[in-house]
């Protein structure tokens, strides 16, 4: 049914869609925002100058009532520990490292089996993630749950950076607001409901950025949420080819992928305006956005975060990311691998005051990386591309003797920076077959994301 809608909407011409988003649009401000907004807000904000034992008070009181919904009120976790006990196991359910790790693959498999048994969830709001790896995950929550979080994103994110849901904002995102054959513009919808102009990923080139900063110029959004690999390739765009870029962006926000430091440095450089980074995922067990001394202050009241290594044990180094949701304790995420890796900084010590937990480091998802034929695991390959003349790159390992790196190269790009890039591939993951392509454009996934590194080895 919501191909089929799409594929209507695709056919309409540009005055129907702006209605049929802005319809949706409205739909989605009703579950989003009410009455009590402006003080859930306030009520936000007022916390997070709370004492480290207060908020330490409170985020074990939250954990204790999810654990013991979760045991007794969620048929999965209900039956995993009904199992436990049948085997002889007195381990107690209010301990959670007790708990066993959460996957993907089980909250993909049974996403019904999470539900407390006295929720219907033909009542409760469904977010369908984005599905990097082709598999969206179904995520439900009550109304009262989704305005909380929405609150959250509203005081955590637009407010620390002196903007707000009423002014008119900007997405550069995945949907498919835009027919992907489409060569023309205009590759956005304005979205009335949610006083938003969305603005297609899929259709981000070099060609056509002056179109997409005529859409900035009329529409004068005061903030966009941005994919930064997209945005890169318009501030390159911008930078090359002289172009001005929108006066009216206060800030721009990261979202959905890792952003890169030098990704970071060309939007600034291009837009004339800050780029602040977000880490989250459409699950909500895990907030973090950066305040203007550039930290990333977690939200405690989203969820409880755990730094496992390859063991699963905790460690103080980069590790992966398990986390536990606090905020919706009626489909409740326990210990829940996202998939991603980290690192929680030692001091909650912030110059912006703030006495939220600092997240240290991001370092992009655990299965994007390189498997040499030494057995060696490399994440980080980012350096192999630094102060390069190109626009985006990407690798996938086919084989444990091969690699493909696909480059997107600028005008000012020799054969020399093709050597230099394999010489420097080849410090890092030793004796390889190392094949290079240069390309006008990576595709992106189905969501509009870009993986900067791709693993067909397992």
């Amino acid at each position: 049914m919501h191909q089929q809608i799409l594929n209507i909407y695709h056919k309409l011409p540009y005055p129907l869609r702006v209605v049929i988003a802005s319809v949706k649009g409205y739909q989605l401000r009703h579950w989003r925002y009410g009455p009590r907004t402006e003080e859930l807000v306030a009520e936000i904000l007022s916390q997070e100058n709370w004492s480290l034992e207060k908020w330490k008070t409170w985020q074990e009181e939250q954990l204790a009532y999810v654990l013991h919904r979760a045991a007794t009120q969620v048929p999965y976790y209900q039956q995993q520990w009904q199992q436990r006990r049948r085997n002889g196991d007195k381990a107690s359910y209010g301990y959670l490292e007790n708990w066993s790790i959460l996957t993907k693959s089980a909250l993909h498999d049974y996403p019904d089996a999470f539900i407390a048994m006295d929720c219907d969830k033909k009542g409760m709001y469904c977010d369908r993630t984005s599905g990097t790896t082709g598999t969206p995950l179904l995520i439900y929550s009550t109304q009262e749950i989704v305005r909380k979080q929405y609150a959250i994103f509203e005081a955590r994110v637009r407010r620390w950076h002196q903007v707000s849901i009423k002014e008119l904002w900007a997405i550069l995102g995945g949907q498919l607001v835009v027919p992907f054959g489409q060569t023309k513009p205009p590759f956005w919808v304005f979205n009335a409901g949610l006083n938003q102009l969305y603005l297609s990923t899929h259709h981000v080139s070099i060609q056509n950025t002056p179109a997409y900063l005529d859409a900035l110029n009329h529409y004068r959004p005061t903030h966009l949420l941005m994919y930064p690999s997209s945005a890169n390739v318009l501030a390159i765009a911008i930078i090359e080819q002289g172009l001005t870029p929108p006066e009216s962006l206060k800030v721009i926000f990261s979202n959905a992928e890792l952003l890169l430091d030098e990704h970071r440095e060309i939007i600034q450089n291009a837009f004339k305006c800050p780029v602040v980074n977000i880490y989250g995922m459409s699950e909500n067990v895990a907030l973090a956005t950066e305040c203007q001394e550039g930290k990333m202050h977690l939200t405690p009241e989203i969820g409880w975060l755990e730094i496992l290594d390859e063991n699963r044990i905790a460690t103080n180094e980069m590790g992966n990311i398990v986390a536990t949701g606090l905020l919706n304790a009626d489909m409740p995420l326990i210990r829940y691998e996202v998939g991603d890796r980290g690192q929680l900084e030692d001091s909650d010590q912030c110059q912006c005051g703030r006495t939220l937990p600092i997240l240290a480091k991001v370092e992009g998802r655990a299965n994007d990386l390189i498997v040499t034929k030494d057995g060696r695991n490399i994440f980080w390959l980012n350096p192999v591309f630094y102060d390069l003349p190109i626009v985006e790159a990407q690798i996938i390992q086919t084989s444990l003797e091969h690699i493909l790196i696909r480059v997107v190269p600028t005008s000012r790009y020799t054969r020399t920076d093709s050597e230099t890039i394999i010489k420097r591939l080849l410090g890092r993951v030793g004796e390889m077959n190392i094949e290079l392509e240069l390309i006008e454009h990576i595709p992106r996934s189905a969501n509009g994301k870009f993986r900067a590194i791709i693993s067909q080895v397992f």
